[in-house]
C-alpha cells in the first residue's frame, strides 16, 4: 500500500514555508487505487519566483482551503501507507510539520524514487524527475505542478517496480529505518559505505567539489551517518542537505589528532557551514612596538592574524601580569614598559638606549621560557596498520605535524626538518597542552 505524493510550496523549508498544492496517488503496488489533489492556501504571500516556477499565484489560492481544513483528509489518505516521493525527505518534512501543527500524529515508512532509481537504473548522469522521465519516455504535461509531478512519479515508480527483479531493492528500502532512506538526495550510499570505522576528519562537498562542512569523528562511518538520522525541518538543515553531493575523509590516529586536524582544515578552507568554529578566538598576545621617541614598549592586545606575538594568553589580565613580572625582574620603569602608560618626562638618548637594552633582555628572557615540545600521538590507520603523529611546538608556537607509518620515530632534528609546516594556532596549542597535562609521557622531548 503506497501513497505517491508531490507538493508545491511557498519556500524551501517546512519551518518557514507552506504548502500551496498537494497531490496524492494511492497505489496498491500493482495499480492506481485513487487520486486526490487540491490547491492549498498557504496563509502567507507566495514569492514571485515561486509563481514564476509553478504558475501558482496568490490569486489562484485565494479561495483554496488551508492545510488545516484538509489535514484530517490528508492524514486519512496517508495512514497505513508507504510514503513515496521524488526526493522524499523534502515532501515528508512539509507534510509531517503541517499535520503536527494541525494536532495530528503521523509517521510512515518512506521510499525515495531518486534512490530507488539509483539502485534499479545505475550509472545515469541525472536522477532529477524531469531528466529521468524524459529518458524513459514518461510524459509530464504539468511540470512543477503537484498533480503532474505526482502522476509522473507514479509512472516512474511502476517502471522501477517492473525492473526490480523480485522487488529486492524495494524490500531492502522498506526494512525499517534504513540509513539510505535518510540520506541527502544527491549523496550516493556508496559514499558512506567507503568510510572506515576509525578516527578522522570528514568533508561534505557540493557538486563542484567545494567543501561545505568539515567535522571530526572518533568513528568516521558512525559520525557521518548521524548527520542524517534527524532531518529537521529548519531552513539551514534542509539547505545543507540539498547541497551535499559527496563526502571525503582524512584518517587520524586519535580523537586528539582529529580535533587538531579539524581546526586546521576549518581555518584553511573556511567552509560555509562551519559557523561556530570560524569565529575569531578571543586570545591575547604580548606585542613589542616602538613609540615615536624610539622607545621599545609592550602592548597586550587581541591576537593579530599577521603579526607574531611574543607570547599568547587566554585573558588580557594574564598578559599584563606576565608583563609586570618582567618589568620588576629587569627593573624597567613601569611608566615606560606598557604603551598604555604615557612617559612623565623627556628622556636623553642615553636613557632611551638603556631602556631599550633592558626591554630586549626581558623579551629574550620571555622567549627563552617558551616551550619547545615534541608530543607523540600513536594509533592505527583504517586497515589497522600502526600510525604515529608528532606535534611540534617551537618557542611556544605550533609549527607543524610529523606523520609516519613507522612506529620507531627518528631523531628530534629530523622530525623538525621533515614536519608538515602549518600556521600557529592558539586553539591547537590549548588542545596539546591539555593533552600533555593528562598524559605527560606523550612528550618525547
Amino acid at each position: 500500500m503506497f501513497a505517491i505524493v508531490d507538493i508545491e510550496t511557498s519556500g524551501g523549508n517546512a519551518a518557514t514555508g507552506a504548502i500551496t498544492e498537494i497531490a496524492i496517488v494511492l497505489h496498491s503496488g500493482t495499480e492506481v487505487e485513487g487520486r486526490y489533489s487540491t490547491l492549498v492556501h498557504p496563509q502567507q504571500p507566495i514569492p514571485r519566483y515561486i509563481t514564476a516556477l509553478t504558475g501558482i499565484s496568490d490569486f489562484m489560492v485565494a479561495d483554496a482551503p488551508s492545510f488545516q481544513d484538509i489535514a484530517e483528509q490528508v492524514h486519512r489518505l496517508l495512514s497505513g501507507r508507504v510514503f513515496v516521493a521524488h526526493n522524499v525527505n523534502f515532501d515528508y518534512s512539509f507534510i509531517f510539520h503541517q499535520l503536527q501543527m494541525a494536532g495530528l500524529a503521523w509517521q510512515a515508512k518512506k521510499l525515495c524514487t531518486v534512490r530507488y532509481a539509483r539502485k534499479v537504473l545505475p550509472g545515469r548522469s541525472s536522477y532529477s524527475l524531469g531528466n529521468i522521465c524524459r529518458d524513459l519516455g514518461i510524459a509530464n504535461e504539468q511540470r512543477h505542478r503537484a498533480g503532474g509531478d505526482a502522476d509522473a512519479t507514479t509512472q516512474l515508480f511502476e517502471y522501477l517496480l517492473s525492473r526490480d527483479a523480485g522487488q529486492q531493492h524495494l524490500q531492502s528500502f522498506l526494512k525499517g529505518k534504513t540509513a539510505e532512506n535518510y540520506l541527502p538526495m544527491h549523496l550516493p550510499a556508496a559514499e558512506l559505505n567507503k568510510l572506515p570505522f576509525c578516527p578522522g576528519v570528514y568533508y561534505f562537498k557540493d557538486q563542484t567539489g567545494k567543501v561545505l562542512y568539515v567535522g571530526k569523528a572518533v568513528n568516521l562511518r558512525f559520525r557521518v551517518r548521524s548527520h542524517f538520522a534527524n532531518n529537521s525541518s529548519s531552513q539551514r538543515k534542509q539547505e545543507f542537505l540539498r547541497q551535499i553531493h559527496s563526502v571525503d575523509y582524512h584518517v587520524c590516529v586519535s580523537e586528539l589528532h582529529a580535533l587538531v586536524w579539524e581546526e586546521l582544515e576549518i581555518k584553511r578552507l573556511w567552509p560555509p557551514h562551519n559557523r561556530s568554529q570560524k569565529g575569531f578566538s578571543q586570545w591575547f598576545g604580548l606585542y613589542e612596538l616602538q613609540d615615536q621617541r624610539g622607545l621599545t614598549r609592550m602592548a597586550v592586545e587581541k591576537r593579530r592574524k599577521h603579526l607574531q606575538a611574543i607570547a599568547s594568553f587566554h585573558r588580557v589580565e594574564e598578559g599584563y601580569s606576565a608583563g609586570r613580572q618582567l618589568q620588576l625582574q629587569f627593573e624597567i620603569d613601569e611608566q615606560l614598559f606598557f604603551a598604555t602608560a604615557p612617559a612623565s618626562r623627556p628622556l636623553t638618548a642615553k636613557e632611551v638606549k638603556q631602556h631599550n637594552r633592558k626591554m630586549q633582555q626581558a623579551i629574550d628572557h620571555l622567549r627563552s621560557q617558551l616551550p619547545d615540545l615534541l608530543i607523540a600521538d600513536t594509533g592505527h590507520d583504517e586497515v589497522g596498520q600502526p600510525l604515529s603523529v608528532v606535534y611540534v611546538i617551537e618557542q611556544g608556537r605550533f609549527t607543524g605535524i610529523y606523520q609516519t607509518a613507522d612506529s620507531n620515530l627518528p631523531a628530534a632534528d629530523i622530525i623538525r626538518a621533515q614536519k608538515q609546516l602549518l600556521p600557529d594556532n592558539d586553539y591547537v596549542k590549548a588542545l596539546l597542552y591539555r593533552h600533555v597535562q593528562m598524559k605527560p609521557d606523550a612528550i618525547i622531548q
